[in-house]
């Protein structure tokens, strides 16, 4: 897989290319249905580190919270990784799989993540899958070591270990392809005082008018930790199928997080690829708009089919967050249990390609907040990675920002732009358009050239 450096997504790359006179890119194979959209690869934070699959226990590599490590595992295979964990703190550990792009996953291929003590008792166990549409697709599964008040087990301070395990069906075309794994641990630190325990209170559920304003260009991130940051609004992108891009919002205790994802009928005037924007029939699952929280737990999801016509994918309705909606007995308000950047993750499936043509397809992000900010519970200690649990968007786990990071050149571009946002979202997205447009030039060149 390519490596794009920077933390800050496809923008920031083409941004890059333009101030330094390189454009950086490569072609990605696609599946022979599809005229091969260009398809930008998942981005890893830039200090991931590598961590060895262990077939067992006895093997099993230390991870370490705040730290992002990228690994592989085959399909069929189990994995083991090792915790060392406190009595006092919780730990969660969220596993993202990357299916190889091109590839043709079956509809319940995916992975399972566990976390076990060291006599294999279970401490949590989840599981996601890949999905109707068959397109891939990172996919994300949560394992955690919970300290609550009247749980006996896992309470020790000890040694633990996450497993993952590919749930392959054996059915798809790839299902022994081997898949980048992106394990991302964190801590959440005891509270300073007797916490609220009591039963989650009712909330408003009702959904409200869509956030005002036209559209801003805001393309995506490529990755969780390449996230682009948003707020209230509605953000426009330009999506190819088979890409899948993140968005952040910063949602402060007390507040509600609504987004719906909307896709456009017919493709982008920017589109170039063989049957651009013609086609008949229908994608079941097209567009996906999925929500994360700020330890990349699942929360909800919304899908929509498509058939050349605009549809529109909106999630529903979800409480405020608090502290105590962990002790709520499902999902959703289980997972709205901490303040931090929430993750919208919306992904195109391929055979809109196969059915629509290549595009690239516009979408837009609408995004709005409700409730008053209320004060966290306080913490007795730092949660790990510092400011995991903040709103400010420049804080959280290292990769991540939202701003021009350690890059000289993007931070000159950052500077130059303070008070000319708008400006600088359009340049985005026109350099955005440019750098795909050469990227498709370049794939049919090479495949008319062909140098091996």
């Amino acid at each position: 897989m390519a490596r794009r450096t920077g933390g800050t997504g496809r923008a920031v790359v083409v941004l890059r290319a333009v101030v330094l006179g390189v454009l950086l890119g490569s072609a990605v194979p696609a599946p022979a249905a599809v005229a091969a959209p260009d398809v930008p690869s998942y981005v890893f934070a830039d200090d991931v580190r590598e961590a060895r699959a262990a077939t067992g226990a006895s093997e099993a590599v230390r991870l370490e919270s705040g730290a992002t490590y990228k690994s592989s595992l085959e399909g069929g295979r189990k994995a083991y990784y090792r915790l060392e964990l406190d009595a006092e703190s919780t730990t969660y550990v969220a596993v993202t799989a990357i299916p190889r792009p091109g590839s043709t996953p079956a509809v319940g291929d995916g992975i399972t993540v566990s976390v076990q003590d060291a006599d294999s008792g279970s401490c949590s166990f989840e599981s996601a899958t890949i999905g109707a549409a068959r397109s891939p697709q990172p996919v994300t599964a949560w394992g955690a070591r919970e300290i609550r008040p009247g749980k006996g087990l896992c309470q020790r301070a000890g040694t633990y270990y996450v497993v993952v395990e590919r749930s392959d069906t054996g059915t798809g075309e790839t299902a022994a392809d081997p898949w980048d794994l992106e394990l991302a641990p964190v801590t959440e630190p005891a509270l300073a005082g007797p916490g609220d325990t009591s039963t989650p209170r009712a909330w408003d559920s009702a959904t409200p008018a869509p956030p005002p304003g036209e559209p801003v260009v805001r393309p995506g991130g490529a990755g969780f930790t390449a996230a682009t940051a948003v707020g209230q609004g509605v953000w426009r992108d330009e999506v190819v199928p088979g890409e899948t891009v993140f968005y952040r919002v910063p949602v402060d205790w007390g507040q509600q997080l609504y987004a719906e994802a909307d896709l456009a009928g017919g493709t982008s005037s920017s589109a170039s690829g063989t049957g651009a924007g013609t086609g008949t029939g229908y994608v079941v699952d097209a567009l996906e708009l999925t929500l994360y929280n700020p330890v990349r737990a699942k929360v909800v999801a919304r899908g929509t089919g498509y058939g050349g016509s605009q549809k529109s994918a909106a999630l529903d309705p979800v409480p405020p967050v608090r502290y105590a909606n962990r002790y709520a007995p499902t999902d959703p308000q289980n997972s709205l249990r901490f303040a931090g950047s929430y993750y919208l993750v919306v992904h195109l499936s391929t055979q809109v390609a196969e059915q629509f043509g290549d595009g690239p397809y516009e979408v837009t992000l609408g995004v709005r907040l409700g409730g008053t900010p209320e004060p966290g519970p306080g913490y007795l200690g730092r949660p790990v990675p510092s400011g995991v649990f903040g709103t400010d968007p420049g804080t959280g786990r290292s990769g991540g920002s939202a701003g021009a990071g350690d890059d000289p050149v993007m931070r000159a571009v950052a500077a130059a732009g303070i008070g000319t946002g708008s400006a600088l979202l359009l340049f985005l997205g026109g350099w955005t358009l440019i750098a795909r447009r050469r990227a498709s030039a370049q794939i049919r060149v090479s495949a008319q050239n062909p140098t091996v």
